[in-house]
């Protein structure tokens, strides 16, 4: 977050701090003035300082205490100037400014904030300069992590200027370091549903801080939330791991989705762990996929992940089963679809059309789902459509597989699994071109 801290000097002193010099210089031919005692009629007196406070904050000088870095000695005249008595409150806002200035440059927050403070309760500032000044406020306190009298600072500066873009990131950061998460992720929430409506992609900022606020408050749908949007628009390996584990540990999840899961990382990230090449080619073989197994297995030897380490004998083994398997299938598929359309439900039909999708015969195999899925008698048959319709994906069919996938219902992993491939098959360009 210390990408959002404000500069400390620089708004301070280039927008506020020695611009008192002009206002001051008008202030002692006013009081000179007054001396010779002109008789005539004047207009309405302009605010003035006495010369006796002038001398002590002379401009020039107090110019030249400060490029030499002299804050005690410019403390010491303004803590004389503040000592002389019956001071005007225009005097006061004089010496509040150089506070500002002083405090500021020599790092010494409590006497910035307290002449902040007083500056704009003045309201001798004209409201460009107010507003400066409530901001700069605003950060003094954002930084004493005073949240709370930031956030209403910052609040201020969003009602009196009309800009709460400005300061918004701020306010929601206050929110969330002052441990408010239910204030910050409403905020979050709102932000991003505008963004939304607008067409306009989060900052991630913004996305890595709903999860973070969803994380810290154990709020699992804020957090999965949030790594949706990262994944949309933001999708890394990270992003995407965190989000399917994060997803298989939801309560109504069903592990029957496993290797769906597998399926999923496996096409979204560069490289996965050598334990989940080899889960996901041991399911695979399970399920009568071994060209699918087999594929994992030479993934993972390519990226180097297997093969390798204390388990690298088990690797081996693995491959050999999967490369065995998948030799024999290739040479006996065809022998399987007549029976297949034989049986009394389509479930032979969409598990021997994903096998030939898994060898890439893509036409053939969505073919063969598709029949299964109109045969029916299936035992879950939005399993099936999911099937179908990351087949489409993987076919390069990217309308096909969305119009199916968005279909797809479930509590149990399987709509979250759907809109998981929508957001894969949508990614942005430069993800796809990363990966590639």
């Amino acid at each position: 977050m210390s990408k959002f801290r404000f500069a400390r000097t620089s708004l301070i002193l280039a927008a506020l701090g020695l611009n008192v010099a002009p206002a001051l210089v008008g202030m002692v031919s006013t009081a000179q003035a007054q001396d010779k005692k002109e008789a005539k009629a004047e207009a309405p007196k302009p605010d003035t300082v006495r010369p006796e406070i002038y001398k002590l904050v002379d401009p020039a000088q107090i110019k030249d205490l400060m490029a030499a870095k002299n804050y005690a000695e410019v403390q010491s005249r303004l803590d004389q100037a503040d000592a002389l008595p019956n001071k005007t409150d225009y005097e006061n806002f004089v010496l509040n400014r150089l506070r500002v200035a002083v405090g500021s440059a020599s790092n010494n927050n409590p006497m910035t904030i307290a002449a902040l403070e007083a500056v704009i309760a003045s309201n001798k500032l004209p409201p460009k300069e107010q507003a400066e000044f409530i901001q700069a406020l605003g950060n003094m306190y954002y930084n004493a992590k005073d949240y709370t009298k930031a956030i209403a600072t910052f609040n201020r500066y969003a009602t009196e200027t009309g800009d709460a873009t400005k300061v918004r990131p701020y306010i929601v950061r206050s929110y969330y370091f002052a441990n408010d998460f239910a204030s910050a992720k409403t905020e979050l929430l709102k932000d991003l549903d505008a963004n939304v409506k607008a067409g306009k992609q989060p900052a991630i900022e913004e996305l890595q801080l709903l999860a973070n606020t969803g994380a810290k408050s154990k709020d699992t749908g804020t957090y999965l939330l949030a790594m949706e949007n990262l994944v949309k628009y933001y999708p890394s390996d990270d992003y995407w791991i965190d989000l399917l584990s994060r997803t298989q540990g939801k309560a109504t999840y069903s592990t029957r989705f496993a290797l769906d899961v597998y399926r999923l990382e496996k096409v979204a990230v560069s490289k996965m762990a050598a334990e989940d090449y080899t889960e996901m080619a041991e399911l695979a073989l399970l399920a009568g996929f071994p060209t699918e197994a087999k594929k994992a297995m030479d993934a993972g030897f390519a990226n180097g992940v297997l093969g390798t380490g204390p388990t690298a004998d088990k690797h081996k083994k693995v491959r050999a089963q999967a490369d065995k398997q998948a030799a024999d299938d290739v040479k006996g598929i065809a022998s399987g679809e007549a029976s297949a359309k034989k049986s009394k439900d389509g479930t032979g039909l969409v598990n021997l059309g994903y096998a030939y999708v898994t060898m890439e015969q893509y036409d053939k195999g969505i073919d063969l789902i598709q029949q299964g899925i109109a045969k029916g008698g299936l035992k879950n048959a939005d399993d099936a459509k999911m099937r179908l319709g990351y087949s489409y994906a993987m076919a390069g069919k990217k309308e096909e597989a969305i119009k199916i996938l968005e279909t797809v219902q479930g509590a149990d992993g399987r709509a979250d699994l759907a809109r998981y491939w929508i957001l894969w098959i949508n990614r942005p360009v430069a993800a796809t071109a990363a990966a590639q």
